[in-house]
């Protein structure tokens, strides 16, 4: 349910039993008939909320209605909100002082605030993290310069890794869970040479960074995400099916491998 608040509504989350030779455990599954607005408009963790010493990532509806970020600004046109919902990302419960600044941002009143609250390594955390392989794809493609508005549908697995010890391990784990577990399938328009042209960049396989669990990366990079290759974050697999032309093409490789090193650390 906090991943489909995550996705506005727009989408739906389940539990499915995975396959034996990915990983033996529960798999995360998502679809959406309307990507753009529920993964890149609502779900995409792409407000920093940080109010003294509070901070978050916030992801939800409410996105719109704050309309801070370069990338709503490029895609969308500003919500005007009467009600706006969001889930933070963090291990601290909001105070007064955030869930009012949040308010006004989005322009509400705060009693017309509601805001969920999970921290990574969670159960919740971990699924709504899980839950981003669709999302993560479509940011792929978006850096690409991919006309998103020709993605019609989207479907995703990822496994849904072990809770970790620490909200640090929770952020390795989940990452690997996409990077190196997640399997997309994207409905598109239009012609195939640009699928067949922009294909190969988008799994995480074209990251000279692929091949580690996501924790031995992210140390390397002195724990810093903007030190590591934006390339890498993305699913393991996508899968273009065009609609207009009847034809498929599947780029990229899931490593069971190195999921097994991630979730049995």
């Amino acid at each position: 349910m906090l991943a489909e608040v995550c996705l506005a509504g727009l989408g739906q989350v389940q539990l499915f039993r995975g396959r034996e030779k990915l990983w033996p455990g529960a798999s995360i599954a998502v679809s959406t008939d309307q990507p753009l607005l529920a993964c890149m408009g609502s779900q995409y963790a792409g407000w920093q909320i940080s109010v003294g010493k509070f901070f978050a990532m916030g992801s939800g509806s409410m996105r719109l209605a704050a309309y801070r970020e370069p990338m709503l600004k490029e895609l969308f046109e500003r919500e005007a909100a009467t009600e706006a919902v969001g889930v933070l990302e963090t291990n601290n419960l909001p105070t007064d002082e955030v869930c009012q600044e949040i308010a006004q941002q989005c322009d509400v009143s705060p009693a017309a605030l509601v805001l969920f609250v999970a921290r990574t390594k969670s159960l919740a955390g971990n699924v709504q993290v899980v839950a981003r392989s669709v999302e993560t794809a479509l940011h792929k493609l978006h850096s690409l310069g991919f006309e998103l508005k020709r993605v019609i549908s989207g479907f995703g697995t990822a496994p849904l890794p072990p809770p970790a010890t620490s909200d640090l391990g929770a952020i390795g784990r989940t990452n690997d869970a996409i990077l190196y577990g997640g399997e997309v399938t994207l409905w598109v328009s239009g012609d195939d040479e640009s699928l067949l042209a922009i294909g190969p960049k988008v799994p995480s396989c074209s990251s000279s960074a692929f091949g580690e669990p996501f924790a031995a990366i992210f140390e390397a990079a002195g724990r810093d995400f903007y030190q590591i290759d934006a390339a890498l974050f993305s699913p393991a697999v996508i899968t273009f099916v065009n609609v207009e032309t009847g034809r498929s093409y599947r780029f990229g490789e899931v490593r069971p491998d190195i999921l097994a090193r991630s979730f049995n650390a």
